[in-house]
């Protein structure tokens, strides 16, 4: 059993395509979304549309949820792709779960297994994070083999002592490194990469690989600039996150 696991979006489009023609050489057997799929400035109707398509089972993160909300300033993340979706669209995102277990022994939820906001692999707020000690992991950790989660767009995976692994695929569409001086996660030479994993089940153990795909970013920093999005751009061009509102995460 393979499996590839998604998350964060954001309505990336280019770097979704570039995820999708990765995983296909890969001949996994599903491909699995853990949220956060439209919100920010770049394609969300687009990107909404691809999705739907596609029929992966996909999860509500914390940006479905606030998407859904009445009185959206059109200024912010969820308002701007919430001014440019179908009702179709809305139907959708209304359907999603928020969290699911596919298999006996894999857990998939967006930031922990009981909240869509909180940080799991890793402390502190969006520019200013840190890696999570194995005991705080451990603190939110289920019963399953397999816990893949999303939200703070820093890829990671860990095992902890008794063998469960709990891994975060990164971003696809805002890929983030986190703020560690002990321990960071250095970009690579050409610029941030769309982030997912791939997860492969041997003999009744897991084996998780952290993957990272070239795509044209620089397209989406445009496209963030052209709706006056400039926090956007510069973390799309860099992976860093600024601590602001309206982050993306």
């Amino acid at each position: 059993m393979k499996i590839a696991i998604l998350s964060d979006i954001h309505g990336n489009l280019p770097a979704l395509e570039a995820v999708i023609a990765d995983a296909s050489q890969l001949h996994v057997d599903r491909i699995y979304n853990l949220g956060d799929c439209l919100s920010g400035p770049l394609w969300p109707s687009e990107t909404a549309d691809r999705l739907i398509a596609l029929a992966w089972p996909t999860l509500a993160g914390n940006h479905e949820r606030q998407m859904l909300l009445p009185g959206l300033d059109s200024n912010t993340s969820d308002g701007f792709a919430t001014t440019r979706i179908t009702p179709r669209h809305r139907a959708w995102l209304a359907g999603l779960p928020a969290r699911l277990e596919p298999f006996p022994d894999v857990l998939l939820c967006h930031g922990t297994p009981t909240c869509d906001e909180a940080y799991w692999l890793h402390r502190g707020k969006p520019g200013a994070m840190r890696k999570a000690s194995k005991a705080e992991i451990a603190y939110h950790a289920t019963h399953h083999l397999l816990a893949l989660c999303g939200h703070t767009h820093v890829a990671r995976s860990i095992s902890l002592q008794d063998g469960r692994i709990i891994a975060n695929p990164g971003s696809v569409g805002l890929p983030a490194y986190d703020d560690d001086p002990i321990m960071p996660d250095l970009p690579e030479p050409g610029g941030p990469r769309a982030r997912y994993l791939v997860a492969e089940r041997e003999a009744g153990f897991w084996r998780v690989e952290l993957r990272a795909v070239t795509y044209d970013f620089e397209k989406a920093a445009r496209r963030a600039e052209l709706h006056g999005r400039t926090g956007w751009a510069h973390t799309l061009r860099t992976g860093r996150t600024l601590n602001q509102p309206d982050s993306g995460i």
